[in-house]
């Protein structure tokens, strides 16, 4: 194809994306210690003591080794794969808002391949069950998908209300098909041992997803940066338009497979949760890493090795949060509150950075 200028401007558009990463972590670092000065203030005007608050914060996040890998980094899995789903899903311009719901579907259907996999060896049947919880979690996403292409629905609205589906559904199969055998507690079977993601570390929590999710990470910023394919979801995520008249791009088909893509990773999340961290599946498997995840995406600027960091932060606070509740009395919504500050100064930064291009432009 002969290059015109306009296909020119595009390329070169999406080739200045996601340079200027040195800029990029000085940004987010600001914001970050605004968010952390926010916490010190809302801590102080309730009534807590900001020092002994953020003392038990940091001993529940980094106070000690077991603290650091046990705490910190078990929470951190599920929030870079499911960080990594939702980047994935943006950076091609589509609001996948249900990281949540596509992360029990995969559990799910992790659970339910362990539980029928009696006579298959285990060494074929924890790989099977991950590639079930990833089919799963692509699965659906994938009704999302149909749903915008074929009916035109918007991806925001579908993916939230399938994230309900996703709960309600996990509460009737842990009371029904996939309850345990003694049928008195409302979750499935607990996995043997064999079954299990093997600890990395011994004498700490720290599994095997671990190594999953920064392989994922790093593969797919090589696979947006350097091949053809990554170029397209690109080009579409910042302009469709262009990229279907200009590059030539057949954008449905981009979407299409980036939003089975997103699904699969979050569902892998939440197979890697199910058979590293709970062993079984039950209804509050998830404390809300689907939605959390959009915040460690934003945060990273949807740069999947950036999710890694991000991840590690809000897996940070989240055990931090639980030692401040325990240790200071500090409720965990205040936490939250901080959390959802941060996402909306993301968001301001991002808004305010495109005005003073379109100003300069």
């Amino acid at each position: 194809m002969t290059a015109t200028p306009t296909s020119s401007v595009l390329a070169a558009n999406v080739g200045r994306e996601g340079r200027g990463a040195l800029g990029q972590v000085a940004q987010v670092a600001t914001l970050v210690a605004i968010t952390m000065g926010l916490l010190v203030l809302l801590l102080a005007v309730t009534g807590y003591d900001p020092a002994t608050a953020l003392r038990a914060l940091a001993r529940g996040a980094f106070g000690s080794w077991y603290a650091f890998t046990s705490a910190t980094l078990v929470r951190a899995i599920p929030l870079a794969l499911t960080g990594l789903a939702v980047a994935l899903a943006f950076r091609a311009g589509l609001l996948n808002i249900g990281a949540e719901g596509q992360l029990l579907a995969g559990a799910t259907a992790t659970a339910a391949v362990l539980g029928a996999s009696g006579a298959v060896p285990p060494l074929l049947s924890l790989p099977l069950a991950l590639a079930a919880g990833m089919a799963a979690g692509a699965l659906w996403a994938g009704i999302a998908a149909l749903l915008r292409q074929r009916f035109g629905v918007l991806e925001v609205i579908s993916t939230i209300m399938l994230n309900f589906v996703a709960l309600y559904a996990v509460g009737w199969l842990v009371r029904g098909p996939l309850q345990e055998p003694t049928r008195i507690y409302p979750q499935s079977a607990s996995l043997a041992k064999a079954l299990q993601l093997p600890v990395l570390l011994p004498g700490t929590r720290l599994h095997l997803g671990v190594l999953l999710a920064v392989s994922l990470a790093v593969a797919l910023w090589w696979w947006q940066r350097a091949t053809a394919g990554g170029f397209r979801l690109r080009a579409v995520g910042m302009n469709p338009h262009a990229a279907a008249t200009i590059g030539r791009v057949d954008v449905a088909r981009v979407s299409l497979l980036a939003f089975l893509a997103s699904g699969a990773l979050a569902g892998l999340g939440g197979a890697v949760e199910l058979t590293g961290v709970t062993y079984a599946l039950y209804e509050n498997l998830s404390p809300g890493y689907g939605y959390t995840a959009i915040a460690v995406a934003l945060l990273a600027r949807l740069n999947p090795v950036g999710v890694l960091g991000t991840a590690v932060l809000f897996g940070a606070l989240q055990a931090g949060a639980n030692a401040m509740q325990r240790d200071a009395g500090v409720p965990i919504a205040l936490v939250n509150v901080v959390e959802a500050v941060l996402i909306l100064l993301v968001i301001a930064s991002d808004r305010l950075r495109g005005t003073r291009a379109e100003a300069t432009a």
